[in-house]
């Protein structure tokens, strides 16, 4: 075992032994994916699958599409296709994905028209007519969606496509978006119909679903970033959450643990990212087919993993560029975590003293031991309730990509020291 020290910011991770659920949210956090909102991921979340009969399964969500209101109509939210949706997962305590399951959205405009004054006109809408559980009635829809799945190994064993097992094939449909009662009279029952169970190469069978969800988060935005307008010693239920209406899209995973651990250990780490072509020209006669010239080669635009990081641990200037990084270049970002700006932000909007010993070594030396030489490390775990500790190995980096002078290889893991009566 390598010597470990310090902390990682990269990842939520779980133990997958338990049922210990892993969180995120975010939502429009960096000012170059407001102009993408397709690509903006929101929400991040990993536990032990708990349906009866599905013990034996971790579930990964990855919402993205921002505050979508159910109102959002003629054209509601179409993922982009020519984006690539991922979820990664790493096992083996280092920087890099071991697992990636890769999204591609297809989108297939059928171009529905109606006769008017002796003219085929195509019309301005999503669909002409209702869908229902009857796979006939999405002949109504005028935007079909649909997606694949590829498994990324690192290494390259046992990568391919994920296999529909209703069709035998590697397509996926996805559901359209709910348009409204009158267009879709019973929306959950025709969105169940595209959970689909998939072969993964290599591990078997699992679950997946890509569509429109009600956003799981909660919070009251419009307050918290008008200067913290709210009462920060209020009832927990004090004030209204602005995403009761909102919705987000979601990519959705069931997958055995056997496939995500590798038999490497326990402890998983997984974020979700999502990647563009590095060069976009606008078109002078756009079509819906192409409205834009695309290059090859992906840069990556969203990266969501811990809660609320780039959102408001970040800062302003560095937030588009933690988006575009990866995990073993989490080092440059430090000084926001051992000098973060919140604290002093609350000083001045409220008066108060807020803890700001900086930098934070009360946190490094409550939470960072360093390992002996046969990687052991001992600590106290002071409180009662849940604990995440993050352990990073560090070496010198022999190529500083993104800025960075170190590489880190990364390892963490969730306890729980039980309250009294438990």
């Amino acid at each position: 075992m390598k010597k470990l020290e310090a902390m990682a910011m990269a990842a939520v991770l779980a133990v997958i032994v338990g049922t210990t659920p892993a969180w995120t949210s975010s939502h429009r956090e960096a000012p170059l994916v407001t102009l993408m909102p397709k690509v903006d991921g929101t929400d991040f979340y990993m536990f032990r699958s708990y349906e009866p009969g599905r013990e034996g399964f971790v579930t990964l969500i990855a919402n993205y599409v921002p505050l979508q209101d159910p109102y959002g109509g003629p054209n509601y939210f179409t993922l982009d296709p020519v984006a690539r949706y991922r979820i990664e997962i790493e096992n083996d305590s280092d920087p890099e994905p071991d697992l990636v399951f890769q999204f591609r959205i297809f989108n297939t405009f059928r171009d529905i028209r109606v006769p008017a004054g002796g003219e085929e006109v195509s019309i301005p809408l999503r669909n002409v007519g209702q869908v229902t559980g009857d796979p006939t009635s999405e002949a109504n829809l005028n935007i079909i969606e649909d997606y694949t799945v590829r498994l990324i190994r690192r290494g390259g064993g046992d990568s391919g496509m994920l296999v529909n097992r209703a069709s035998g094939d590697e397509l996926f449909g996805k559901p359209a978006d709910n348009f409204g009662n009158k267009s879709f009279p019973d929306y959950p029952g025709y969105a169940s119909r595209f959970v689909y169970d998939a072969g993964i190469p290599g591990c078997g069978d699992g679950r997946v679903f890509v569509g429109q969800r009600k956003d799981p988060f909660a919070v009251n935005l419009g307050e918290v970033f008008d200067l913290v307008n709210t009462n920060p010693v209020g009832p927990a239920d004090g004030e209204s959450d602005d995403l009761e209406d909102k919705n987000v899209t979601s990519f959705i995973l069931e997958v055995p643990i056997d496939c995500l651990t590798g038999g490497a250990g326990d402890v998983i780490g997984g974020w979700t990212t999502a990647h563009l072509p590095r060069s976009r020209t606008l078109r002078n006669s756009p079509s819906f087919d192409r409205p834009t010239i695309d290059s090859a080669g992906l840069v990556q635009v969203s990266r969501l993993g811990m809660p609320l990081v780039n959102e408001v641990v970040i800062g302003l200037k560095d937030k588009d560029r933690f988006n575009a990084s990866r995990p073993r270049q989490d080092l440059q970002f430090a000084t926001y975590v051992t000098n973060p700006a919140l604290p002093e932000l609350l000083e001045i909007l409220f008066g108060v003293e807020a803890p700001n010993s900086f930098p934070r070594n009360d946190l490094l030396a409550t939470l960072a031991r360093r390992s002996d030489g046969a990687g052991r490390v001992g600590f106290a775990v002071a409180e009662p309730g849940a604990w995440l500790l993050d352990a990073v190995h560090m070496e010198p980096s022999a190529e500083a990509a993104g800025g960075a002078d170190w590489g880190s290889w990364w390892a963490s893991l969730t306890l729980r020291r039980p309250r009294p009566g438990e």
